[in-house]
């Protein structure tokens, strides 16, 4: 999780996952949404489906991107959000 607020006025936070399978991006996607709707929150917007191999889930301060090994290692979000600090990292 990358702390964007002292970067960018886009998000205050960007979450970035990776998972193995379009299986499992749409498994995490529908999670997440299922767990925050628990909570009357709904994303502002979802772009990406899980056969492409990028999920974004728009909360407003917090947009969660989902991706496969090939997508992550092609945009490399994390070097060109570098500036933004790590909140928390997790292998």
């Amino acid at each position: 999780m990358l702390d964007t607020r002292p970067i960018s006025f886009i998000a205050d936070y960007f979450v970035i996952a990776t998972a193995d399978s379009a299986r499992q991006l749409k498994a995490i996607s529908d999670e997440i949404q299922k767990q925050l709707k628990k909570h009357a929150t709904l994303p502002l917007g979802v772009e990406g489906t899980a056969d492409s191999g990028w999920v974004l889930l728009d909360y407003g301060g917090v947009i969660v991107h989902l991706l496969s090994p090939e997508m992550r290692d092609y945009y490399l979000l994390e070097k060109l959000w570098a500036n933004a600090p790590v909140v928390v990292r997790m292998q």
